[in-house]
């Protein structure tokens, strides 16, 4: 056998072992070949060396029960004290902005709380986008059930506020505010607006959402009573 048939031979064993240990280039990109199924995402129960809880360990006390909403139909408006409106599909806020993941951990005044990795959108890179008017100190968010809760313009821009749509690794079920919930640290639960559709800014700072037109406190930090 001469030489040069021995390099060939060489050559082409050499290209199968690559093949078979290196996968084809579709699997290495992390594309999926024709005729392949996308598997869900698997909730991450643990993360850097912390416990997480299940999205499962929520209690159900919205105004108005889950809300369901069709994914095409859904618009974000960025409205009031701002030099414009901003209106995204759900699509478009994913896409626009920086993602950021934080675990954080949700208190609820009936007692129990959660921790969870949370991902989304930072509330006051939307804000910056919008344009917040000179006169702005509250910002007013509205739900797709008609449910309402505010916060000083301080509090989202001075913070890295998450307004999410994943925990845990899987997307928000509509039991937890699918497409967006707000992450509100250092906040009782009922602060936690699911199903965000818009975000306005006002100068009104005595503004009273749904729970704190009905005794709860307009701040609702962790480290006082939720009650006014």
């Amino acid at each position: 056998m001469n030489s040069k048939l021995v390099l060939v031979i060489a050559i082409i064993i050499v290209a199968a072992v690559a093949f078979v240990v290196l996968g084809t280039p579709e699997l290495e990109s992390g594309l999926h070949p024709e005729g392949s199924t996308q598997l869900s995402p698997v909730e991450v129960r643990s993360y850097e060396g912390k416990d997480l809880s299940s999205i499962n360990d929520f209690h159900e006390n919205s105004i108005r029960g889950p809300q369901h909403i069709n994914e095409v139909d859904y618009r974000l408006t960025v409205t009031g004290l701002t030099y414009k409106t901003d209106v995204y599909s759900y699509g478009e806020v994913l896409a626009k902005y920086p993602h950021y993941t934080k675990v954080v951990t949700l208190h609820c005044v009936e007692g129990w709380d959660a921790t969870i990795l949370w991902k989304g959108v930072l509330v006051r890179d939307l804000i910056r986008k919008a344009g917040p008017d000179p006169r702005a100190n509250t910002v007013v968010f509205t739900a797709h059930d008609g449910y309402t809760t505010s916060f000083p313009l301080e509090y989202l821009m001075n913070r890295d506020i998450i307004m999410a749509y994943n925990m845990n690794n899987v997307t928000l079920p509509a039991e937890r505010g699918y497409p967006f919930e707000l992450v509100a640290e250092d906040k009782w639960g009922y602060k936690w607006v699911k199903w965000i559709e818009k975000i306005e800014l006002t100068s009104d700072p005595t503004y009273r959402g749904y729970w704190e037109q009905r005794g709860y406190s307009n701040s609702g930090d962790l480290d006082k009573s939720y009650s006014a």
